[in-house]
């Protein structure tokens, strides 16, 4: 049995085919190969065409088929990770309106502050877990308040997951996690906000009828299997914004664990089963893939939008004749603390994580006697590990207790010395598994096919390929860069 899983990225669509029987990777495939575009009309802004979304995907599907050599009729099942708190708002006949608002877009950013003010602190943060902040509907709001023609135009909005689901089957649905992503959905009510709606004056038809997480959600068109060579009929059961699936992807499903991701942004997400909240917002409270009112499982997320994004850039402009793996191993030859050297990679947006700021990048204390480009291969490192700190910071805060951090072999994770200063500066011990968001939604899309009876059966066969452990007396320095590091970020926003 052969089940396929979909990853919609900003960076790029990948699809790996998963053989269930024996519980592995057959192949996988993403596309393009160079990032995706972002369009930044304005600073601060950030969109993409939906439509090239589709377009990458089908490539990547029939590569993937092709490398794994396989009757497309045997498989069975399609999963779908996607970029979590975009805005897709489709017409009467499903047609996009307008290009997504990306997750990393920071338009709506006063929207949500005031939202969260005017409808009340208190009820946001006990029913809705989150300030109505930057997410899916304070962009709605920005449209409604700055496209009013496109806004009239809107049948139905969605996540980038729910427009992928409806490409492929043509039923529109979303999810109740997508809903908390999107901060539409009411805890306590446990249902739809009808107190956020009344508030932004949205029409409650726009939203798309509920679907699960898990389960049959749609069956794949004829047109659509022919374009990327499937069989008609393949039912999608599972789908997941990327942060949860990536938690699940490493059978991180409970409370007390915690998934690590660093791509365009770095992520730490911790699995609570308490209804929690920062009151300063800073981190964010979503249901996890596996919750349900009886058996609470919250998704506590503190993301740095500026992490992958701001190592492609050192490396596209400092770098760009030699590997990732070349530059890890550069970095390596640099002693901690590189010299002095310190990166802030905060160029991608506002940080939630710093109260919403947009600080932008920013390279200090650069000695052009002393600096090569190899302290700045590290030091980018350093600088998205401290940001990473940040967020463990609020998260033990909040009472949180993190003993060790799961990560996919993906990315800055691929990185040995990203890995140790990641231990190093949280004191927990950070496991790698060959797994990614692809292969996680394969498996998400057996599980949803009723094939895996239980995640425990789900992961029995996942192997970890990696362990490192925080070493004591990196711990120790670490705590004082980072010390310093903090210092001169906390006066640059004063």
């Amino acid at each position: 049995m052969h089940f396929l899983g979909l990853d919609i990225g900003s960076s790029s669509v990948k699809a790996s085919l998963l053989d269930a029987e024996a519980g592995t990777l057959l192949s996988s495939a993403f596309y393009p190969a160079e990032e995706m575009k972002i369009n930044a009309v304005q600073s601060g802004w950030a969109e993409q065409d939906p439509e090239l979304w589709y377009e990458n995907l089908k490539v990547a599907v029939r590569e993937s088929l092709h490398k794994a050599d396989i009757n497309s009729d045997d498989i069975q099942a399609i999963g779908i990770s996607y970029q979590m708190h975009g805005l897709v708002a489709v017409d009467d006949e499903m047609k996009v309106v307008r290009p997504s608002i990306i997750w990393c877009d920071s338009r709506a950013v006063e929207i949500g502050e005031k939202a969260f003010k005017e409808i009340g602190e208190s009820y946001c943060l006990n029913n809705l877990l989150n300030s109505p902040g930057n997410f899916t509907a304070s962009k709605l709001a920005w449209v409604k308040d700055n496209e009013p023609g496109n806004y009239r135009r809107i049948n139905k909005v969605m996540l980038p997951g729910d427009y992928i689901a409806m490409k492929l089957t043509g039923e529109a649905y979303t999810t109740m996690q997508g809903l908390t992503e999107g901060i539409f959905w009411d805890f306590k009510e446990e249902g739809i906000s009808s107190q956020l709606l009344d508030y932004f004056e949205f029409d409650l038809s726009i939203i798309p009828d509920l679907t699960g997480s898990f389960g049959v959600q749609g069956r794949l068109l004829k047109s659509v299997a022919e374009e990327i060579g499937l069989k008609p009929g393949i039912p999608v059961t599972y789908r997941a914004g990327d942060q949860p699936n990536n938690a699940f992807s490493l059978n991180v499903l409970n409370p007390g664990e915690v998934a690590a991701t660093a791509g365009t942004s770095a992520v730490l997400y911790a699995v609570t089963n308490r209804y929690q909240y920062d009151p300063d917002s800073r981190v964010n409270i979503f249901a996890h893939v596996n919750h349900l009112p009886e058996r609470k499982r919250l998704g506590v997320l503190a993301c740095i939008n500026g992490a992958g994004i701001m190592n492609a850039w050192v490396r596209r402009n400092f770098g760009k004749e030699i590997s990732y793996s070349e530059m890890n191993r550069r970095a390596h030859s640099v002693k901690p603390g590189s010299e002095g050297l310190k990166i802030y990679p905060f160029g991608n947006g506002a940080e939630r994580v710093l109260g919403n700021r947009e600080t932008g990048a920013m390279i200090q204390n650069l000695n052009l006697n002393i600096h090569s480009g190899n302290h700045l291969f590290r030091a980018v490192q350093e600088g998205i590990a401290y940001g990473i700190r940040i967020g463990f910071d609020i998260m033990k805060e909040m009472g949180m207790e993190i003993n060790t951090i799961r990560a996919g072999e993906a990315n800055m994770f691929l990185s040995p010395l990203f890995r140790q200063l990641t231990a190093d500066l949280t004191g927990a011990p950070v496991s790698v598994y060959n797994v990614d968001g692809a292969l996680g939604a394969a498996r998400g899309a057996a599980l949803g096919a009723g094939y895996y009876s239980s995640p425990e059966e789900t992961f029995d066969r996942m192997k970890v390929i990696d362990v490192t452990e925080p070493v004591p007396a990196n711990v120790r320095l670490y705590k004082s860069l980072y010390e310093e590091w903090k210092y001169i970020l906390d006066t640059q926003q004063q």
